[in-house]
Parts: structure tokens; C-alpha cells; sequence
């Protein structure tokens, strides 16, 4: 394939050039062409929600919107003219799409009226802000509140969604994150090659990028693609595609060390390197494909969306890559500015390798605690949306929700629980009553109007004491559906965003067994084809699961518990964390270690191969991808945090555990558990049955 490409050089810059060109200006098609739903279909809480959507027009699954109207002075609620004030203010929402609003007027609730009748609030539930009669309406809700406010009184916006839209996601930082990514990575390139032809690989990022974003924009004409992976595009193009070509580039110079010509040096580096790229990506493929497994279209959107960003890694770096370097590799590489230059063998890695090699038992033991100790974090996890004490703490949201949680309306009145009673009259005042007697709930609202009847069917809202994210939250779901359960006209259906939360959790985690077997058999497939051995496989495929959970319990440590993410970021503990996040992270993760393990053990292999001797192929094997390991680890870092700079919250946490994750494997994985396991198994690392070892093919030795 090298030699094809070699021959028709302009054709393949060409094909490149257009393509890039092509994606940048046909990206702003790709936003209006992806899909803003999270569905879980047969889960009982998504039922539930959709059945109240198709029923009353709102959308449960969404969080309540609540504006805080302090009055003028001289006027107070405790006046008719007060009221009516609040009332009409209350009611222009309507005016901005199929919405429901619930106040003092329509409930005659006093918990309605705030700071001694200084102030009054109200609940606006709206249908799904992303698409459909909802489309638009956070953005028209808020304008048409402040310009309904008579002088003198003041507005404020808050809720769940409010305060987060307060931090992002910002496009502007996303951009500003990969330029400094970017930068980042060059310096690190430069400090390793110690030449301009450090340049190459962040070179090659730009089509790799640009390529990512048009293989999904020709997707959404085939199938729904979700609108998360753009995201993941910036998050894991950039350090995907400089690390594969980081692969090639230190090969090619390797070969041009030994004394090799220019094209035949990438000719050599390209059927050895070229071909851990390939396998390289193909587990990285592998590992975000595995969402595909579970039942959620969302999820599996991402994994078949999210297998664009190695594959066109991939192939800018077996393709315009090999160019680059027979056109301009040797002038690049001439000037070089310190003699540490080389990353062909490494004298430190070397040593290194020999003293795993003299203290194996303990390598093995102190990685192995290691990783178990910050595993631990990983059993209290909590899955949800973040707690809101955990968002931005400052502006006219966070400052009216300060004012509700001073007068005593706890926090869970942003995510409300709508029940659904089909037993007319006599079956809504029957849960009404119950739901109020239930343990955790604040107040149930039960409006008579015809927003919230509709002939048999009565729509409640249940507003708990504790948000979603916490247990307590959960068990108030949990609890009413047991309790509604023998109602005239059959069981009540509950829903809201807790509900939806947490059928999406039993979704994705009660398929994760499945998942977890899919990823696993398939790298395994790949790694015994790759390397001709079983054990280095079972190997290979068992310590990236360990290292995963050392990941997910900085997650939950740094995160979820706030040790670190308030000095640091800025932003309290979390309480939970979002429902999506982990397999997401767990896909990305998946494959993004296992690049490491098949280029050092391919190299071990090779080693292997040309030595016989298994410790001497662990020695050789971490001298010559010792530095690489670690320059691609710390420029996945760099890139990683750089694109942590996003206000929005989601980001820093996904960015900030990929980070954490990668240098974790490259290590203490690849740097001492890996050489010291491998050692400590001997010829056994070789053993494949015979019967296998003829079908498949043979190793690549110099």
C-alpha cells in the first residue's frame, strides 16, 4: 500500500486537500442534522414520560424553569392587585410555546409567596427545548418574562437548566482548547524529536479533524447521529491523530538511523509501525463501537459516530503522512537543536527495564495496589445529573435560586415528578393524598385546569425535597410507584427527569455485562492475530480493565466527591455523575490504553521474535518505545486538559478522567506492571495451540 501511495503522491495530497476544504465549508450543515433526544425504549420511566408527553404536550424528561418576580414597592401579594400583578407576569410564558405554568393564582398554594409577599414564584414546564413545538422556547422565555415585568419589580430566570447554561458548552473555548492543545503537543514533539519534524504530526490533526467531521455530516444522511459527537470529535481527534502519527514518524527515523534511503525508510516504517497504527485503530474502533451493544440510541449513536475519529486517523496517517515525510522528512529533520534528539533507543529505558526485570514480584504487587487503592472511590458512585449546588455559584440564576432555598424550597423543586392517574376525579384526589403522605415529598400540585385534565386522565406534579441525584431522590420515585399501584383505573404512571435518569441508568448499566464481554472477546480476536499469543491477549485485555477502574475512581473521588474539582476548576462536588458519562469514558478509554499496550507489546514480540529471549525482549521492548509511550501519553494529557478549559461541566469531567486515564496506563501500566508480568510469565507469554498458529499469519522480525 506504501508503495501505491509513494507513486501517486499529488493524488493523495489532492484527495486530502479536497476533503478538508469540503468539511470546513459544509460544517455548518452538520448541527441542524443531529439528533437531541435520550431514549430508552421499554424502560418504565421513559414509557411513563412519554405517555405524559403524548397525553399533556410538556415534557417530563425536561427540568422545570422557575422565574422569581420581586414586586414593586408599595405592592405585595398579600393584595388582590399583588396577585394579579404576579399572575399576568406569570402567564405571558404561555406566550412563548405549549407550556404549563403553575403559581398562587392557579394553586392558591401560600408556599407560592415569598419574603413576606415581597416576592412570588412560579413553575414553567416546557416540551423539549432541542426540537419540535419546543425548539427555541429557553431562548424566548426569558425575554418575553423581562419584558412583561412592570417597572419597578424585577425578574430573575432560574432552575436546573438556567444556572447551567451559565457554563457552556462555549464554542469559543472548545476552539481556544484545541489551539492551546495543539500547542501544547508541539512543545512536547519538539522536546522528543528535538527537530522541526515535530510539525508533522500536529500537521496531520487538521485532516484528521476536518475528515472526522465530514464522515459524520455523511452519516446523519443515513441514520440518526446524536449531537454528542462533535464533542467527541474535539476531544479525541486531536491527541488520536498525533499519536498515530507519532508512531510512524519515530519508525521512519529509526529506519533512516539504521542507514536506510528516505522512501525506503517509510516503506520499512510503514510494514511495522504502519501496521500497529492499523491495529492501533481498529481498537480504538473497537472500543467505541462496543456502545452499539447496548439498548439506548443515544449510546449507540455515539459508538458507530464516534468510530469516524480513529478510522480517518488512521487513514491521514497511513496515507498523507508517508508523503509528508518522503517529501519533506529529511529537510525537516536535519536541523537538530540538541543532541537528546533520538527516540530510537533509550539508554534510561533500558536501565529501567532491567530493574522491573530484578524486582518483578514487587513491580507487579506495588502496581497492582496501586490501582486497587484508587479504584476504591468506584463503589459510591452515583449516577445522575449533577447536584446544583455543583454549577456556577454566581449571576441572576444562582442568586434567585439562593432566595428560594432562604425561604425554604428545597432544591428538588427543579426536578419535579409528574404522576398520571387514569381513574378521573376520584383517582387524582386518592394519589394526591398519597403522594403527599409519601416520605420525601415537599408539596403534590393539583390544578384543576385543562392543562392538566384531560377527560379521565389527571396530571400531578410532585415536587420531592431532594434532587435526583441523590438516593433520596430516587427512593421518592421508587416509593410512589409502589404506592400508586391499586388506583381506579389502574396504577399511575411516574414519571419526570429522576425517573427518565433513572431508567436510562438500568438501561446502560444492565447491559454493560454484555458490553464489557463484546470489547473484551473482540480486542482479544485481534491481539492473538496480532501477536501470536493467547496469554499476552488475556493479558493485554484483563490490565485495561484494571486500569479503567483506577480512571472511574478519579472520577468519582475528584468529581463526584469534590476532592480537588473546587481548587482546581472551581466547581463543588457533584454529587453523581451524569448517567452517559461512564461508558462513554469506558469506550474511549477502552481503546485509547489499548493503543499503548499493542505498540509495546508488538515491539516485545518483535523483540521476541528476533532474540528468543523473553527478558531481553522486555528490556528492548520498553528501550525502544519507552519515550514514545510516554510522549503519546502526556501529549493525550495535554490535549486532554487544554480542552478542559470549557466551562461546561460535562466537558472538564470527561476530559479531565480521559487524562487521568491515559497516564495511569501509560505508567504504571506499560511501564510496570506489563514489563513485569510479562517477565514473570516467561515462555508462557508465547504459548499459542498449534492448530492456530498455522492459520494465522506470521509475525513481522528484523
Amino acid at each position: 500500500m506504501a508503495e501505491f501511495i509513494l507513486k501517486h503522491k499529488f493524488l493523495v495530497v489532492l484527495t486530502w486537500i479536497t476533503l478538508s476544504v469540503v468539511s470546513f465549508l459544509t460544517m455548518g450543515q452538520l448541527g441542524p442534522r443531529l439528533d437531541y433526544s435520550y431514549t430508552t425504549p421499554g424502560q418504565i420511566g421513559f414509557e411513563s414520560n412519554r405517555a405524559i408527553q403524548a397525553r399533556f404536550i410538556l415534557d417530563p424528561e425536561f427540568e422545570a424553569e422557575i422565574p422569581v418576580l420581586t414586586l414593586p414597592a408599595g405592592v405585595s401579594m398579600a393584595s388582590p392587585a399583588g396577585q394579579a400583578m404576579a399572575h399576568k407576569v406569570f402567564e405571558i410564558a404561555r406566550t412563548t410555546g405549549p407550556v404549563t405554568v403553575q403559581d398562587y393564582t392557579s394553586t392558591h398554594d401560600p408556599k407560592f409567596i415569598l419574603e413576606g409577599g415581597r416576592a412570588a414564584w412560579a413553575i414553567v414546564s416546557i416540551p423539549n427545548p432541542d426540537f419540535g413545538a419546543g425548539k427555541g422556547i429557553e431562548d424566548r422565555l426569558p425575554k418575553a418574562l423581562a419584558q412583561a415585568t412592570p417597572p419597578g419589580a424585577k425578574m430573575q430566570l432560574t432552575g436546573y437548566a438556567p444556572m447551567l447554561s451559565n457554563q457552556g458548552p462555549n464554542a469559543a473555548n472548545m476552539i481556544k482548547g484545541i489551539m492551546l492543545g495543539g500547542v501544547l503537543a508541539f512543545v512536547v514533539l519538539l522536546i522528543v524529536y528535538g527537530s522541526p519534524i515535530a510539525i508533522l504530526p500536529i500537521v496531520m490533526a487538521a485532516p484528521s479533524m476536518l475528515g472526522a467531521f465530514l464522515g459524520v455530516l455523511g452519516l446523519t444522511h443515513v441514520t440518526h447521529v446524536s449531537y454528542f459527537i462533535p464533542h467527541m470529535i474535539v476531544l479525541l481527534s486531536l491527541g488520536i491523530s498525533i499519536d498515530f502519527s507519532l508512531m510512524v514518524v519515530i519508525r521512519w527515523r529509526e529506519e533512516r538511523e539504521k542507514g536506510f534511503a528516505n522512501e525506503a525508510a517509510v516503506l520499512s516504517a510503514m510494514r511495522t509501525a504502519g501496521r500497529a497504527v492499523a491495529l492501533s485503530g481498529l481498537t480504538a474502533g473497537v472500543g467505541l463501537a462496543s456502545l452499539i451493544v447496548l439498548p439506548i440510541p443515544f449510546l449507540r449513536s455515539v459508538g458507530y459516530g464516534s468510530m469516524m475519529i480513529p478510522f480517518v486517523a488512521v487513514c491521514v496517517s497511513l496515507t498523507l503522512l508517508p508523503v509528508c515525510l518522503a517529501w519533506f522528512g529529511p529537510t525537516l529533520d536535519r536541523f537538530c537543536l540538541w543532541p537528546q534528539g533520538s527516540t530510537v533507543y533509550s539508554l534510561a529505558w533500558e536501565r529501567w527495564g532491567r530493574l522491573v526485570l530484578r524486582h518483578q514480584w514487587k513491580a507487579a504487587l506495588l502496581g497492582l495496589a496501586f490501582l486497587a487503592v484508587t479504584s476504591l472511590p468506584l463503589r459510591a458512585m452515583q449516577t445522575g445529573m449533577a447536584l446544583i449546588g455543583a454549577l456556577r455559584q454566581d449571576g441572576p440564576a444562582a442568586e434567585a435560586f439562593h432566595r428560594l432555598e432562604a425561604n425554604g424550597i428545597p432544591s428538588g423543586v427543579s426536578f419535579p415528578i409528574w404522576v398520571m392517574t387514569h381513574g378521573g376525579a376520584a383517582a387524582a384526589q386518592q394519589a394526591q393524598a398519597i403522594a403527599a403522605a409519601t416520605p420525601g415529598v415537599y408539596k403534590v400540585l393539583a390544578s384543576d385546569t385543562p392543562d392538566f385534565r384531560k377527560d379521565q386522565d389527571a396530571l400531578l406534579m410532585v415536587l420531592p425535597f431532594d434532587e435526583g441525584a441523590r438516593p433520596e431522590g430516587k427512593a421518592v420515585v421508587t416509593e410512589l410507584r409502589r404506592r400508586l399501584a391499586d388506583l381506579p383505573g389502574g396504577p399511575a404512571q411516574v414519571g419526570g427527569a429522576t425517573a427518565g435518569g433513572m431508567s436510562f441508568t438500568d438501561a446502560v448499566y444492565g447491559g454493560f455485562p454484555l458490553l464489557l464481554l463484546v470489547v473484551s472477546l473482540a480486542t482479544m480476536a485481534i491481539l492473538i492475530v496480532s501477536l501470536r499469543s493467547i496469554v499476552l491477549a488475556v493479558k493485554a485485555v484483563l490490565l485495561n480493565i484494571i486500569s479503567l477502574g483506577s480512571a472511574f475512581g478519579f472520577m468519582v473521588f475528584f468529581w463526584q466527591q469534590g476532592h480537588g474539582s473546587d481548587l482546581i476548576y472551581g466547581m463543588p462536588a457533584t454529587g453523581a455523575i451524569r448517567m452517559w458519562i461512564p461508558s462513554i469514558i469506558f469506550a474511549s478509554l477502552f481503546g485509547l490504553s489499548m493503543d499503548y499496550e499493542i505498540f509495546v507489546l508488538s515491539r516485545i514480540r518483535e523483540e521476541y521474535v528476533r532474540t528468543g529471549s523473553t527478558q531481553e525482549a522486555v528490556v528492548g521492548g520498553l528501550a525502544r518505545t519507552g519515550r514514545l509511550v510516554t510522549c503519546a501519553a502526556l501529549i493525550l494529557m495535554v490535549t486532554f486538559l487544554s480542552l478542559s478549559i470549557d466551562p461546561n461541566q460535562i466537558v472538564k469531567i470527561q476530559a479531565s478522567t480521559l487524562a487521568f486515564g491515559v497516564v495511569i496506563d501509560a505508567v504504571i501500566i506499560r511501564t510496570l506492571l506489563l514489563p513485569a508480568l510479562v517477565s514473570l510469565m516467561g515462555r508462557w507469554n508465547w504459548w499459542m495451540p498449534a492448530g492456530l498458529a498455522r492459520i494465522l499469519p506470521k509475525p513481522i522480525a528484523h
